[in-house]
């Protein structure tokens, strides 16, 4: 399992919320991404942190999942105007209007999950507003490592990357898994193919299938997606090739039994629940927040289901350069 036990703070306004009032319930509303419940990764991650503040911290979570843009802002809209004690969106896309909306509701904590900081004109980032955690992952580094696994694994000594939008945040998780395989194999192949320029190449479970198929197709025997429910698509063709597959964000193992080597994962249900438990303890503040292998924000599954697919050397491999990249020692890219 993936706990956040630390996060690393590198950006904080100096002033913290106030606890909600005793005996006030606490309201957290969430605000799912593309794709919705059911995608088994990002999304359902989310709703499992929400799940958590409910039995543990007696929140009551209201969950809306948006249609097109509009819903999605709207969505925002009506949970901040209902005043809720924190309200979440999940994912990238929901970075322009988090920030518009923390600026007009001032004194309503909210969150971003893998929030998009902008820049100014001298490329400086900009922070977010006081009320705002744009809570971030190091995706680069989990990729890395289970980059490193495929190609350690890998029999033809070619893998596949298969991602949702064509977009810097994806990129993210190319980056580090083609870092990590050419780390360990320098001579293998990686072929990279993404679903669509839009959020939508998010849910096109087809189009991830047809992607998938034709790397299996070109010698390709391990493909790591990181395309939301467009990589269940990935899964179903592996199960039908007869190849390998590596899931993302969660462990995605009961998609294709068998079939998948790992996952990359994310603790989005972590930093769910942490946020809700900072407005809580009153200690919620805004910033950027980090989350990577040092903080346990990002990892890769290793346990009961595939350890009879990763030989006890190449799991040991695995766990000795996330050592080194916890310990500074390798530098991972974030970009292509």
């Amino acid at each position: 399992m993936l706990l956040v036990a630390h996060v690393a703070l590198l950006f904080v306004r100096p002033s913290g919320a106030e606890p909600p009032p005793a005996g006030s319930v606490l309201k957290v509303g969430i605000v799912f991404d593309v794709g919705g419940r059911g995608d088994k990764s990002f999304n359902d991650g989310a709703y499992l942190g929400g799940q958590r503040a409910e039995r543990e911290l007696g929140a009551h979570v209201r969950f809306i999942e948006p249609g097109d843009g509009s819903d999605r802002e709207s969505g925002l809209r009506l949970l901040a105007a209902e005043g809720m004690s924190l309200v979440v969106g999940v994912g990238f896309i929901f970075s322009d209007d988090l920030t518009q909306l923390a600026k007009e509701y001032p004194n309503t904590p909210f969150a971003g999950i893998d929030y998009s900081v902008g820049v100014d004109r001298a490329g400086n980032p900009i922070p977010p507003p006081p009320n705002l955690a744009a809570l971030k992952f190091r995706e680069e580094e989990g990729s890395f490592l289970v980059g490193a696994l495929a190609a350690l694994v890998s029999k033809t000594h070619k893998v596949g990357f298969v991602g949702g939008m064509n977009f810097p945040l994806i990129h993210k998780f190319e980056a580090g898994y083609r870092a990590g395989v050419k780390h360990v194999c320098p001579r293998c192949a990686i072929i990279s193919q993404y679903a669509g320029v839009t959020p939508e190449a998010f849910r096109n479970p087809g189009r991830g299938k047809e992607l998938a198929l034709s790397q299996y197709q070109q010698g390709v025997d391990i493909i790591y997606h990181a395309a939301g429910s467009t990589g269940l698509g990935v899964f179903e063709a592996a199960r039908q090739s007869g190849k390998l597959a590596i899931g993302v964000d969660a462990d995605q193992y009961q998609e294709a039994p068998g079939y998948i080597l790992t996952s990359m994962v994310k603790g989005v249900d972590v930093a769910v629940y942490d946020a809700t438990r900072w407005v809580k303890e009153g200690r919620f503040k805004g910033g950027v927040y980090q989350l990577g292998l040092k903080e346990g924000g990002v990892g890769y599954v290793y346990d009961e289901h595939n350890r009879a697919m990763i030989p006890p050397d190449v799991h040991a491999r695995v766990e000795q350069l996330k050592q080194e990249i916890i310990a500074g020692r390798i530098k991972v890219p974030d970009t292509l």
